[in-house]
């Protein structure tokens, strides 16, 4: 089975310090989580940064894989095959006794995957209700059209590296305790591409790419929120050398609304209506997401009380349904009464028996020196 190219599965130089092995690490997976994206392809790539990350921030780990073996191998451990140490991998005691060097690698290739793009999208509540479609502007790599991604001027080619020739390695022979032992790096000139490229594109400069900006039509799915991620597979910008195109996320915003609160898929909102409305019933007229609707405020209604529109929520995402919409009622107590006003109301209040009404505590609530006496007992 041939070896991973680690490097290149996290988008890294084979040069990149520790740090930048981590960070591209953790870019890449905050991208890829399944928590994230549940698509079993991207899963498959969650392990495969996983597994390179492993190998690649272990000082010997990544050495043992820089020399040929692959440590994360089933049977492989961190001291190479045969139980030596991180300095002998399997390749390099096969080259002591035998000398077979570590041919069979081979020059890599140029071409490698295109890194992931993340665009952030604003959204209206009514557009993250009920879907929408955008065009978004992205600025992105794209295949030199010149030179179809070789990197090279029309007409050239590579030329093989005279050093290496067209291995993409050079060995050096050093005496150990066990004897002369091989050991292989990649090619300083070439950087262990086998090849050299002394004509390059005059368009992209030999990258294979140039920055171009294009426009992408995208469909928003109903139900999204502040926080989705949308995966475009392929979307994102071209590898070096002309290499697959990685993938474009879109990160949802949602805006707020002035009216309704989100949670989930219900919308809330307050309605105010006046005492003598809430004590004798009424009807009252909304905004909804669907439009205006009338509905009946029952007799007696308390303040905090909730009337519920089924189904008048967001849609849910990739399920039928919507949910609610809730009004939480408050009973607004009128503070400013005229002399009639006042008098109609003690006429009320005498009618209902309630000119001096006995104070009642709802259950779970205290009194004042209930409350005392727990501060003093430390309660």
């Amino acid at each position: 089975m041939a070896k991973s190219d680690y490097y290149a599965i996290l988008g890294v130089r084979r040069d990149a310090s520790a740090d930048e092995i981590k960070r591209a690490y953790r870019r890449l997976a905050r991208e890829l989580h399944p928590d994230v994206n549940p698509d079993p392809a991207t899963q498959e790539r969650f392990k495969e940064i996983n597994r390179a990350y492993e190998v690649l921030s272990d000082p010997n780990k990544r050495q043992m894989y820089d020399m040929g073996a692959d440590p994360s191998a089933p049977g492989a451990t961190a001291g190479g095959a045969g139980g030596f140490g991180a300095g002998f991998p399997f390749s390099d005691i096969m080259d002591a006794f035998f000398g077979t060097g570590g041919a069979g690698r081979g020059p890599r290739s140029r071409a490698r995957r295109g890194r992931n793009a993340t665009i952030r999208v604003e959204l209206d509540l009514r557009e993250a209700a009920f879907g929408t479609t955008r065009e978004i502007v992205v600025d992105t790599a794209v295949l030199c059209e010149m030179c179809q991604g070789s990197g090279t001027s029309p007409g050239t080619h590579p030329d093989t590296c005279d050093l290496c020739h067209g291995r993409g390695e050079v060995s050096q022979v050093t005496r150990s305790f066990l004897g002369q032992v091989m050991t292989s790096r990649p090619c300083p000139q070439c950087g262990g591409y086998g090849t050299i490229i002394r004509h390059p594109c005059q368009e992209c400069s030999g990258d294979g790419r140039v920055r171009t900006r294009r426009t992408i039509k995208v469909r928003i799915p109903a139900g999204v929120e502040d926080g989705t991620h949308i995966q475009l597979a392929g979307e994102g910008e071209v590898g070096p050398g002309g290499g697959p195109p990685g993938d474009l996320f879109l990160e949802i915003a949602e805006l707020p609304h002035e009216i309704f609160e989100r949670r989930g898929d219900d919308l809330h909102c307050t309605v105010q209506i006046p005492m003598t409305a809430a004590a004798l019933g009424t009807s009252i007229t909304i905004d909804t997401l669907d439009g205006k609707e009338e509905i009946d405020v029952r007799p007696g209604t308390q303040s905090g009380q909730v009337i519920p529109l089924y189904g008048k929520g967001v849609q849910r995402l990739n399920e039928s349904g919507r949910g609610d919409l809730l009004i939480h009622v408050n009973v607004e107590t009128p503070t400013r009464l005229d002399a009639q006003q006042e008098e109609l109301l003690r006429q009320l209040a005498k009618l209902r028996g309630e000119e001096r009404p006995p104070g009642k505590f709802a259950p779970g609530q205290q009194g004042f020196f209930s409350r005392l006496r727990d501060a003093f007992n430390g309660r």
